[in-house]
C-alpha cells in the first residue's frame, strides 16, 4: 500500500495499520485509554501491542470538545518520560507523539518517537520545519479553531469538499517544507456535527485521491454513541462497524482505543 521512513527504518506497509491510543492524561474522554503513571503506561502499551497495535500514539493532553490546553512544559513532562519508558520496554514498536507543539515534537522524537500526529495541521509556525528536520512521518488533520472552540465552527457548504481542499493545501505545504511522508486525517469529531461526520465517512474514499495514506480516527466518537443512544463505554460495536466502512473505503491507518477488535476487522477484510 505505502511505505514510511521512520528515522532511517523503512516500513513497507501491505495492509492497514492499527494505531493504538495511549493517553498519558487524566481527562481524556474515554477513561479506559488513560494512563497516568509509568506502570499504567507500560501495562496499557503492552496490552495494545499484544492485541495487534503496530503504532502507539502517545498524547499528553485531552483534545475532547471544551478541553483546556496545556502549556508546552506540562505536556513535555507527561509525554517524554512515557515515550522513554515504552521504547525501553518495547523497542520495536512504532511510537507516534500526539502534539501540536513543535517543541514537544522535537523532544519526543529525541526520546524515541518516530512519527508526529498533529491535530492542528501545523498551527505552530515551526512545526513543519521541525518535522522536516527530524525526518519522520507527519499526520496532518483537519480541524477548525481549538478543542475549546471547535463545536461552534461547524458551518460548511460542503464538508467533504472543504475538508479535502484543506488537506490538499496542507499536504502541499508539508511537501514544500521537506516532509517526505505525509498522512492525512479528515478529523472526525473535530468541528463537525454528527451529520457531517457521517457525510465524511460516506465519501471517505474521495480522500484517497489526495495521494497519501489516510488515517481514520473514529474510535468511540460521539457521532457513534449518540447515534446509537449508548454511552462511550458501549460504543465498541459501533466503532467496529465504522472502522469496517472506512477500510472498505481505503483507510490506511485506524486510530483506535481497542486494538484487538480493530485487528480482527483488518484480518476479516483481508480474507474478503
Amino acid at each position: 500500500m505505502f511505505s514510511l521512513n521512520l528515522r532511517g527504518r523503512l516500513l513497507v506497509v501491505h495492509k492497514p495499520l492499527i494505531m493504538g491510543i495511549l493517553n498519558v492524561t487524566p481527562d481524556s474522554f474515554f477513561k479506559d485509554s488513560r494512563a497516568t503513571d509509568i506502570e499504567m503506561i507500560l501495562n496499557k502499551a503492552g496490552s495494545l501491542i499484544e492485541e495487534g497495535a503496530e503504532i502507539l500514539d502517545i498524547g499528553g493532553q485531552s483534545t475532547r470538545p471544551g478541553s483546556v490546553t496545556l502549556e508546552v512544559e506540562q505536556e513535555l513532562n507527561r509525554v517524554v518520560p512515557a515515550i522513554i519508558a515504552v521504547k525501553q520496554h518495547y523497542p520495536e514498536i512504532i511510537i507516534s507523539v500526539d502534539t501540536f507543539y513543535a517543541a514537544v515534537a522535537d523532544s519526543a522524537v529525541e526520546a524515541g518517537a518516530e512519527m508526529v500526529n498533529d491535530i492542528s495541521a501545523g498551527k505552530d509556525d515551526e512545526m513543519l520545519s521541525v518535522v522536516a528536520s527530524l525526518k519522520v512521518p507527519y499526520v496532518v488533520m483537519h480541524m477548525r479553531g481549538t478543542p475549546a472552540t471547535m463545536t461552534s465552527l461547524t458551518q460548511y457548504e460542503n464538508v467533504v469538499e472543504e475538508v479535502w481542499d484543506f488537506l490538499a493545501i496542507k499536504i502541499h505545504a508539508c511537501k514544500n517544507a521537506g516532509i517526505k511522508d505525509v498522512i492525512a486525517d479528515p478529523g472526525f469529531g473535530f468541528a463537525k456535527t454528527i451529520v457531517q461526520n457521517f457525510q465524511l465517512l460516506a465519501k471517505f474514499e474521495h480522500f484517497d485521491w489526495l495521494g497519501v495514506p489516510i488515517l481514520a480516527g473514529l474510535s468511540r466518537k460521539s457521532s457513534i454513541y449518540k447515534t446509537l443512544g449508548v454511552s462511550v463505554g458501549e460504543a465498541l460495536n459501533g466503532t467496529s462497524v465504522c472502522n469496517t466502512i472506512a477500510l472498505l473505503k481505503k483507510a490506511a491507518i485506524l486510530r483506535v482505543h481497542d486494538a484487538k477488535e480493530a485487528s480482527e476487522v483488518v484480518k476479516l477484510l483481508d480474507k474478503l
